[in-house]
């Protein structure tokens, strides 16, 4: 089995907007993973069980809308939901590590919640206000929009899982669970929507302009097959913050964590060993 967790070992946490999801393992520092959009705390199976051996406490959850967590009814803010969880459970500063829209979450979290925060990991993104500008990106994003107004979702999850492999790669070139996982989670996560539904979801604004805030360690941790705008990002981002450092992972696109776990986890836990 790929996964790390079934959904019986998935723990809830009654949010003021319904239950959201989360799995809690492992014991010593905190570190929560903050998955990428449309899956779910399953896409960090291998980074689970390593950063639990190694002496941390994992909590990763399906973030409000995904997975085995609710939808929104009401305005909200994924940060302020992470803050949330970390305050229930009293536990925290915690280390966050975020995955795409997850890395998002994490520099939001930090900014608007920064006594719950001790260090920040961001993966396949900057801050809240990045747009991908290359053609390649913009083009796979106007192809979903098309299949997602037309209804069709087989043609949307066939785009959605070519980010896998990135711009200079088919899905030929990586490994077929992973495309598996990536689909199954998207389908997952897609089907607890309707169309037409409305977005409660409330942005955190001007969080580059507010970068210099962030006095936590922050690494920037990418693919090296990303498109150029986002590793500029996230350079930038690196050298705003008040100790901030990046690495590069050679020959992976936006899910370093799933085609070169061994490289990813070995990063992340040096990084952690620094704190």
């Amino acid at each position: 089995m790929t996964t790390a967790t079934k959904a019986s070992d998935l723990r809830t946490f009654p949010s003021d907007d319904g239950d959201l999801a989360y799995l809690d393992t492992g014991s010593g520092d905190l570190v929560v993973l903050l998955h990428s959009g449309y899956v779910d705390h399953r896409v960090w199976h291998a980074q689970i069980p390593a950063l639990a051996a190694a002496g941390h406490r994992v909590i990763a959850p399906d973030v409000r809308g995904h997975g085995s967590s609710a939808n929104a009814s009401k305005p909200f803010r994924w940060a302020d939901d992470t803050a949330a969880l970390l305050r229930h459970l009293d536990a925290g500063p915690a280390a966050l590590v975020g995955l795409s829209m997850g890395g998002l979450i994490a520099t939001n979290t930090v900014l608007e919640h920064p006594d719950l925060v001790r260090a920040v990991v961001t993966c396949g993104a900057a801050t809240g206000e990045f747009q991908y500008t290359d053609d390649w990106t913009r083009a796979l994003q106007a192809e979903m929009a098309r299949a997602l107004e037309a209804g069709d979702v087989d043609a949307w999850l066939d785009a959605f899982v070519r980010v896998l492999p990135g711009p200079a790669r088919t899905t030929a070139d990586v490994d077929r669970e992973s495309l598996r996982l990536i689909r199954d989670m998207a389908g997952g996560t897609l089907a607890k929507h309707t169309p037409g539904e409305k977005d409660w979801f409330v942005p955190v604004p001007d969080t580059f302009a507010r970068a210099a805030e962030i006095t936590v360690p922050l690494l920037t941790l990418n693919g090296g097959l990303e498109p150029e705008d986002m590793l500029a990002a996230a350079e930038r981002l690196a050298g705003t913050v008040h100790d901030g450092r990046a690495e590069v992972v050679d020959g992976v696109g936006h899910y370093p964590n799933l085609e070169k776990p061994e490289v990813f986890n070995k990063i992340v836990l040096d990084f952690l060993r620094t704190l």
